[in-house]
């Protein structure tokens, strides 16, 4: 196991360092003997961390339907891909070492890997000091971010997932050790991001060529999502978040963007709304906009068809929602593909629909799939140079909403939660309810990374859960105008507590570390 690790950090470093921030092709093959010199040295080992990020085992694609494909909120899309199906339906293949299910545990993991290795080396570069501490704030960062999506997605109250760093003395000498709760986990996901918190400048401190880099606003996120998820197991919690919250506006600069449909635009990647995502421009980014395009493009793109909305989430929307259009394409709406206007049907859309949030980068060129500038043209790899958000400043208003409503502070939640509404032309809310908050947190975040399934766990709700699903069937799939009647396109499913509440760890995992890996409960 301990020459495992050493391969994999070492293959990390080797194909993953870069000289300009978002391009991740090899520089060749660095050695430890010469390294942490020089300001290059650093930024090769950090650029190393992000790596990951735009993987399709990671945030292309895959995590995607571990969460967020497994909710109410949409269906698989292309039922041909029998893993993505299983998942949908709770039942991961292989008992849990199928495509989706065992891949981002391992890239997750070597993403991990290369944080640590930034950690046990950061101390001995001779750089200057303002370099080494971002630097190892920034691993203390990914290290923690990394560590938050395992947690969640494969730990329990009663078992965690495999931790170790280079503070522990046995580091490399052992196998790295399941913690005993993913309380535990989230107690040492804390700490890594306040040590990244109190280390990073902030986002506006950096320059463009240093956009995409952890900063102190994206740590506090991610530490106010966490007490949220850790909230499941100790309500004290929700008293750590609000604080948080407004260190995130005050400090760390973030605000909304005036109008909604904005924020999924290229102009503002960076923008003040901006917390975290995955990065993106001419050398790649997530192929989510690709996978979520209707199969085949209508002839003009290698779209996958994957992850289509629902008929129970376009119902969801209040009336007079803005929110509903700029993300939901049902049959007959008009949008821009390729600098062409055209009415949205589907002939692979299982609901009628479509997402239109991450449609923005198809609108340019002129008429031809090959004359816009903004995609990646090998449809294998659908990239977008749009910044796919993983976190952004409106969910942070409704973490906090969350914390005072569970803490009887309702007519205090008002003002986060209405910003929000505000934003969308909706009309105050006085004294928000957790019905509220869960709607809100619904139609703001929906098909983004925010996690509607977590949501729907941590909730409780798992009657929405394994409700049957539907669509618009409509009479001629080539024609935008034709009649439809709803249908049930998913059958109901059967969500079981404590089993599916998390995901079972790939027993591939567990054979590698001899035995000191238990399988989660149920599986």
């Amino acid at each position: 196991m301990k020459k495992i690790y050493f391969i994999l950090l070492s293959l990390i470093l080797v194909t993953s360092c870069s000289k300009n921030f978002v391009d991740v092709k090899p520089l060749g093959n660095p050695t430890t003997a010469f390294f942490w010199h020089t300001p290059d040295d650093i930024n090769r080992a950090t650029n190393a961390m992000y790596a990951n990020m735009s993987s399709e085992q990671t945030f292309g694609q895959n995590i995607f339907f571990m969460q967020g494909s497994v909710s109410d909120d949409v269906v698989v899309g292309r039922n041909d891909d029998g893993e993505a199906v299983a998942l949908k339906n709770l039942q991961p293949q292989g008992n849990g070492s199928g495509y989706y299910s065992s891949t981002p545990w391992q890239f997750l993991y070597s993403a991990m890997a290369s944080a640590n290795w930034v950690i046990a080396g950061i101390d001995q570069a001779t750089v200057s000091s303002d370099l080494k501490n971002r630097a190892k704030g920034e691993a203390y960062f990914m290290r923690g971010f990394d560590h938050f999506w395992l947690a969640y997605i494969w730990g329990s109250k009663d078992q965690g997932v495999p931790f170790d760093g280079p503070e522990n003395p046995l580091y490399q000498k052992r196998v790295p050790p399941q913690l005993p709760s993913v309380i535990d986990n989230y107690k040492q996901i804390i700490s890594d991001l306040q040590k990244a918190a109190n280390l990073l400048p902030i986002f506006q401190s950096y320059s463009p060529s240093d956009y995409g880099r952890a900063h102190k606003a994206a740590a506090w996120a991610y530490m106010a999502k966490t007490y949220t998820y850790w909230a499941q197991y100790d309500n004290t919690k929700w008293a750590l978040i609000p604080a948080l919250c407004d260190s995130i506006t005050n400090v760390g600069g973030r605000s909304l963007l005036p109008d909604y449909k904005s924020v999924f635009t290229i102009p503002n990647n960076w923008s003040s709304e901006y917390i975290w995502a995955v990065n993106a421009g001419p050398n790649g980014g997530s192929e989510f906009p690709g996978i979520s395009l209707e199969n085949q493009g209508w002839g003009q793109f290698n779209g996958w068809g994957y992850c289509q909305p629902t008929e129970e989430l376009y119902e969801e929307y209040e009336p007079g929602d803005p929110r509903r259009e700029a993300t939901i394409l049902k049959f007959g709406d008009t949008f821009t593909y390729f600098g062409v206007a055209r009415q949205y049907w589907s002939t692979n859309s299982p609901t009628g629909f479509q997402q239109n949030k991450f449609m923005e980068p198809y609108s340019y060129g002129t008429g031809t799939a090959g004359s816009d500038m903004f995609i990646g043209h090998d449809g294998n790899y659908p990239f977008t140079y749009l910044n796919f958000p993983l976190m952004r400043y409106a969910e942070i208003l409704l973490l906090k909403a969350e914390a005072l409503i569970q803490m009887n502070q309702n007519a205090a939640a008002a003002a986060p939660l209405n910003l929000v509404r505000n934003r969308a032309g909706l009309p105050s809310i006085a004294a928000p309810t957790m019905a509220d908050l869960k709607h809100e947190r619904r139609v703001e975040l929906a098909i983004e990374w925010s996690d509607r399934y977590m949501d729907l766990k941590r909730w409780g709700d798992y009657d929405k859960i394994n409700q049957p699903l539907h669509g618009r069937i409509h009479a001629d799939k080539t024609n935008p105008s034709s009649p439809y009647t709803i249908q049930e396109v998913w059958p109901a499913r059967h969500f079981t507590a404590p089993k599916n509440l998390v995901w079972p760890i790939n027993p591939q995992e567990i054979a590698l570390s001899n035995g000191a890996y238990k399988q989660n409960a149920g599986w």
